[in-house]
């Protein structure tokens, strides 16, 4: 193992995070996740190189080192042998967000990722500054018929432990995974669901009797509604909750949420957060570690190479909004050609000319560059998206009652 101080300073730094490493665990995942952010890859060759000409050591040593970093326990050199278990860091790792969290909100999102014909990656995301950080993961093998329902709820579970009980928190899914049984799940870990659906269901508002299309809800664009009632007609999938609409002008389709949220303390705005996940993506894909060009078709060894992913990812993010936060209003462009536009997205952020991403990997560069000790930084979330105020356009008179300005 290397005694280079910047390798064995970060690797204290996860030993204090995710005490449950062992004594050799949490080196070779300093050396994978410093050897990423240097690489701006997690390609295994790309990392082993990197490190090779730094450290001064034979590029083989190394790619073999981070390797057995994934294997099985089976696949490793010498005795004892042991795999690096993924799961249990997950609570350790949530923990670590929240030591440098300020405040008392907090969004996650829900999302499925495939990677070709190979693996299909069931991450649940932290969402802040525009970007989103995974916590929790479960790598499948694709394109097998599979609900996910075991993975989803085992990974929600796992996580309750480290949040406190006095927080808010939401959960933001896509149209493609809600399910009945996952919002009920979500309000029963005491957070708040906020699960996007299509527009292709009935709902029935109270106090009236009859279902009527989603579609009906919000007709056109600049229209919304909001209120109490019940979701679809079959027992198996029927839900008592509050429905959220917001279409607004600038959108091909509404968004429409289901929720636990009172109506008159909600907002469909809110599920804008979750596109902040989209940059989550560009992070772990083609904008950051490059994930879509690994070979890896073993769900276990992709899920192991995650923690590193995730660490990483971790620390950019939370140097990076350390360093956006210092920039000094007075130097900022003007943007008031923008406003509509960002009002439009529905979301209370900064126009940001650098994402946190590469800002925080710059940080972290110069100061590699400088000799001078790594920078470390913490979450400062920006506001959560406001709902705009929609005008109504059409809605038909027995609606009008429960109708709201979005």
């Amino acid at each position: 193992m290397s005694c280079h101080r910047r390798v064995t300073e970060w690797s204290t730094i996860i030993r204090t995070h995710l005490p449950q490493l062992s004594a050799p665990q949490a080196p070779v995942l300093a050396l994978w996740s410093l050897g990423m952010v240097l690489a701006r890859s997690c390609a295994l060759t790309a990392v082993a190189v990197f490190l090779g000409v730094w450290l001064h050591r034979q590029e083989q040593t190394v790619r073999q080192q981070l390797r057995e970093c994934c294997d099985e326990a089976e696949a490793k050199r010498g005795t004892p042998r042991q795999a690096l278990a993924v799961e249990p860091c997950f609570v350790p790792l949530l923990r670590w967000v929240l030591s440098g969290w300020h405040g008392t909100q907090l969004a996650v999102a829900l999302d499925a990722t495939p990677l070709g014909l190979r693996v299909t990656v069931l991450a649940i995301r932290v969402v802040s500054r525009g970007c989103a950080m995974p916590v929790a993961w479960t790598i499948v093998t694709a394109n097998q018929p599979h609900a996910w329902r075991r993975e989803w709820w085992r990974m929600l579970r796992q996580l309750r432990p480290a949040i406190p009980r006095p927080w808010t928190v939401i959960v933001l899914a896509d149209r493609g995974l809600y399910a009945g049984w996952l919002c009920r799940r979500i309000v029963r870990l005491g957070w708040h669901p906020f699960l996007r659906i299509k527009t292709g269901g009935p709902f029935r508002p109270d106090p009236q009797a009859g279902y009527r299309p989603l579609s009906r809800f919000v007709p056109c664009p600049g229209t919304g509604w909001r209120g109490t009632g019940t979701a679809f007609k079959s027992p198996q999938r029927r839900l008592r909750c509050p429905l959220l609409a917001c279409w607004e002008e600038g959108y091909t389709a509404p968004w429409l949420i289901l929720t636990d949220v009172p109506p008159d303390a909600s907002a469909a705005g809110w599920d804008g957060l979750r596109a902040w996940i989209e940059q989550g993506f560009q992070v772990t894909k083609r904008a950051g570690w490059q994930w879509q060009r690994t070979r890896m078709t073993e769900p276990q060894r992709a899920a192991r190479l995650w923690l590193a992913v995730a660490v990483a990812t971790l620390w950019l993010l939370s140097v990076g909004g350390v360093a956006e936060e210092t920039i000094p209003a007075s130097t900022l462009l003007d943007v008031t050609a923008t406003l509509a536009r960002q009002r439009r997205s529905r979301q209370a952020t900064r126009l940001r000319l650098v994402r946190i991403f590469p800002r925080g990997w710059i940080t972290i560069l110069v100061a590699l560059l400088d000799h001078a000790p790594l920078p470390l930084g913490d979450f400062r979330p920006e506001p959560w998206p406001m709902v705009p105020t929609i005008e109504v356009r059409t809605m038909r008179p027995e609606l009008e009652a429960h109708h709201v300005a979005a």
